[in-house]
């Protein structure tokens, strides 16, 4: 059994020479793999838990690593790496021994939920776990990185700046969020673009925290929270955004899905999915669907596509934001190690280790596996009037109109330049003198100006 398995070993280090590990067997031996020093030690306490691994793949590894059987020390990417990592696929080896090996497919992490019970089992841990890794508006879906020393505060608003102006925003109008999470999306929304909104979930936790937010805020006019799956949601909106929410759908609902989508738009309304996919179909990792997102569902991108199409709702814009998950991904890892011994307090040692695997392979699924993160704008409808570059989205806004520079400096020093010097600030500059109003006007303002200048 342990020649076979270092056979086994050695023919896949022969083929990624690049990350070099060691592994420690039952009996206590030490033998590295690959060239260099170890960027990580796999270390088994019995035999028993080698077989499991062997005969049961991934679902064997995550099981005896959480038992505490299995353990690992060192970069817990650079593991998964191994099982994603193209060349590791084209190893000629019969199909049972690759399915068996623990490295062959934990890039299926961050699946789908379809029954309240499952959702519950997700995210109503409590609120005092997920900020132990969340960011302080308590997003758990991909952020967006304008530089790498962005902050995970500051990438979250960004995220939510994204796709405001995607979705084109302005004051008045009513956006529909499916699947609100704890409620951040609308409360950026209402407070920097003056919307009202709607959302739903189905997590009781989340919808409390969210009205408890909302209110803090003084957002009470502005937005509702519904306790309510998204199928029993009536009315017409401006807007639609849903936001890590789709890929608990269920692939048999997606076309209930798109047909809810196209009642609740108004005509040639815009809307923006933003979801977990995948260029093509490949399995669910089974020791995620079991622990971590059961019944879950991670559509391929021609699927979700086609049933847009059939509900006539026209993708206009495609963004794949894969790298920004994984570093998200790493924020929450980084967060949440900090925080472990407070975590193992809350619940015990087997959370920590099941959450750690869930958050670096999912992690390294997004950096070396075949799973994305896809932003997908559309319409309700052809839509002739929306802008024909992308200018309005990533055009800076200048302080103190833009989302990170939300310290609210002077906007008179936007006024500071001669004319001429700085056509983005004499924008502001113009739009301050025909509008006037408050700072917050002036902010809906300006952010007008930039919706209407379609070539």
């Amino acid at each position: 059994m342990k020649k076979t398995f270092q056979d086994l070993l050695a023919a896949l280090s022969e083929k990624l020479p690049d990350i070099p590990f060691d592994v420690t067997f039952w009996d206590g031996q030490t033998k590295q793999y690959g060239n260099g020093k170890p960027v990580f030690t796999l270390g088994f306490h019995s035999k028993a838990s080698a077989k499991r691994l062997l005969s049961k793949g991934s679902m064997g590894f995550g099981e005896e690593y959480v038992a505490g059987n299995i353990d690992v020390h060192g970069d817990f990417q650079k593991l998964v790496q191994i099982g994603v990592d193209p060349r590791f696929q084209n190893i000629k080896l019969s199909p049972l021994t690759k399915a068996s090996v623990l490295f062959t497919h934990i890039a299926s992490l961050n699946t789908v939920r379809r029954a309240p019970a499952n959702i519950t089992r997700h995210y109503d841990l409590g609120d005092d776990f997920y900020k132990c890794y969340l960011d302080k508006t308590m997003a758990y879906s991909c952020a967006y990185f304008r530089k790498a020393t962005d902050t995970l505060e500051e990438a979250q608003e960004q995220k939510y700046e994204h796709i405001c102006r995607k979705l084109q925003l302005r004051e008045g109008e009513s956006l529909i969020d499916i699947g609100c999470g704890w409620g951040g999306m609308l409360i950026y929304a209402a407070r920097n673009y003056g919307i009202t909104g709607v959302g739903c979930t189905i997590s009781p936790n989340q919808a409390r925290y969210a009205r408890d937010r909302i209110a803090a805020e003084g957002l009470d006019d502005k937005i509702t929270i519904l306790q309510e799956d998204y199928r029993n949601i009536g009315g017409q909106f401006d807007k639609f955004a849903s936001i890590g929410m789709f890929e608990h759908v269920g692939k048999e609902f997606i076309p209930l899905f798109m047909r809810k989508v196209r009642t609740l738009l108004k005509t040639q309304a815009i809307g923006l999915l933003h979801t977990i996919g995948k260029e093509k179909h490949t399995p669910l990792d089974p020791w995620t669907m079991k622990y971590i997102f059961p019944g879950g569902h991670i559509p391929a991108l021609d699927h979700i596509i086609k049933a847009m199409g059939k509900e006539k709702l026209v993708p206009v814009d495609i963004e794949n934001l894969r790298i920004h998950y994984a570093a998200t991904l790493d924020e929450w890892g980084k967060r949440f190690e900090d925080n472990r011994h407070k975590i193992a307090e809350m619940f015990d040692e087997k959370l920590v280790r099941m959450w750690r695997l869930f958050l670096y392979g999912s992690a390294a699924a997004f950096r070396w596996g075949d799973i994305r993160l896809y932003q997908i704008l559309f319409t309700n409808g052809l839509n002739n009037s929306i802008p024909w570059t992308r200018d309005h989205i990533y055009r800076p806004l200048p302080a103190p109109f833009g989302p990170c520079i939300a310290q609210q400096e002077n906007y008179q020093s936007a006024c500071h330049f001669s004319p001429g010097q700085n056509p983005c600030l004499d924008t502001v500059r113009n739009t301050i003198n025909e509008y006037g109003g408050t700072h917050k006007r002036r902010i809906g303002a300006y952010k007008k100006r930039m919706h209407e200048d379609v070539p």
